[in-house]
């Protein structure tokens, strides 16, 4: 594990001198603090649609930073050789598959902890600027510690993605792993509509490929309680549980699988 610390820590050392991280970081910030001039186009819903936008651009950038880093992890170890480096001490390709990951949810971490930061300083100011009769009006308190639950699962959702990037990026290039990357988050949002499959077509064949890819392929609408957050409806805690769990059998099976793949693969 000390191996794999380190291959970690190099992955984030490399990650945030990317520029390409601090625009998007930035770009959250000055995304967050627009929020509030968005809102105020509504009367009375100004809260909501700083929350929603708040959520939605957390969960979108940091899902580009997951794509766009996490399918050159192992592409760019590769074409520079200096995997070879690597492999030729003490470190296992199961290591060098397990630090990469390690590397890149670490700097999601501290990318999505800087755009929280910037959310929550959006909505104190809100909640500072507000007087009691607009407070009372609101679904849910500025505040709300339930945000914390959306962006948890955000977080989640984004540790899943990063591991269909780096996945993809064991037997595919960089273009082609974005590719298929983006595509399964947009399908994996519409999941379910591939389980009632059967109210669309009559042909049986086509219902069992649809009923197979729905439990293939990741189901990321259980990450979503944006809009229960949102509107201040409660989230049960077991549906939480059961998506972090859901989440984390997930990953580990892309895990192993990206590790098998790469076990395999001809580096010559």
């Amino acid at each position: 594990m000390r191996l794999v610390g380190r291959l970690a820590v190099g992955v984030f050392k490399e990650s945030v001198r990317d520029r390409v991280l601090y625009g998007l970081v930035i770009f959250a910030a000055v995304l967050m603090a627009a929020t509030y001039l968005l809102g105020q186009l509504t009367a009375g819903q100004d809260i909501k649609i700083i929350k929603d936008l708040g959520l939605a651009s957390i969960s979108t950038l940091g899902l580009f930073m997951a794509v766009f880093v996490g399918i050159g992890l192992v592409w760019r170890e590769v074409e520079r050789r200096s995997i070879y480096n690597l492999l030729s001490k003490p470190v296992t390709r199961e290591q060098f598959i397990l630090g990469k990951y390690a590397g890149l949810v670490l700097t999601l971490a501290v990318n999505v902890a800087a755009m929280t930061a910037a959310f929550y300083l959006v909505l104190a100011y809100m909640n500072w600027n507000a007087d009691d009769i607009m407070r009372r009006s609101w679904p849910a308190p500025a505040l709300d510690p339930a945000l914390m639950i959306a962006i948890g699962l955000i977080g989640v959702e984004l540790l899943v993605v990063t591991a269909v990037a780096l996945f993809f990026s064991t037997f595919s290039s960089p273009f082609l792993s974005a590719v298929l990357t983006l595509a399964l988050w947009v399908v994996g949002h519409f999941n379910d509509d591939l389980k009632h499959f059967d109210a669309v077509v009559d042909s049986r064949p086509a219902v069992w490929v649809a009923r197979a890819l729905y439990y293939l392929l990741p189901d990321l609408s259980a990450f979503d309680v944006k809009s229960q957050v949102v509107h201040g409806l409660p989230v049960p805690a077991a549906a939480v549980a059961l998506a972090v769990g859901y989440g984390a059998v997930y990953i580990a099976f892309l895990l192993v699988a990206a590790m098998l793949i790469f076990q395999r693969k001809d580096l010559q």
